[in-house]
């Protein structure tokens, strides 16, 4: 299986824009590239049943995020505090950075 550029990052602000979570916002804690998924602060949680194991993890039910596919993902814009497709740009120090479509904001720092 290939694997395809994901434009999302750690720390990026998204907003869900498709599934059962639709209108969410978050911050990305984890993206897995091999799957097109990512990890949202406090999006798509779901309830896992734990068994107890030694004295490190209590037996019950816990709460976490799980992954959810990127295209039902839309990065934010600091600047425009809208959801906004990106676009990748060549700056005149050869570094290539995520910039905004509609404003032309820098996404990267």
């Amino acid at each position: 299986m290939s694997v395809v550029k994901c434009r999302i990052k750690k720390d990026d602000k998204v907003k869900v824009i498709a599934g059962k979570e639709k209108g969410k916002m978050g911050k990305v804690l984890r993206v897995f590239r091999d799957s097109d998924r990512a990890v949202i602060e406090n999006v798509n949680i779901v309830k896992c049943h734990t068994k107890a194991r030694g004295q490190r993890q209590q037996a019950g039910i816990i709460e976490k995020e799980a992954p959810i596919h990127r295209s039902n993902l839309m990065l934010m814009c600091n600047k425009c505090i809208n959801p906004v497709r990106i676009k990748m740009q060549s700056l005149e120090d050869g570094r290539r950075v995520r910039m905004c479509r509609k404003c032309g904001e820098i996404m990267d720092t």
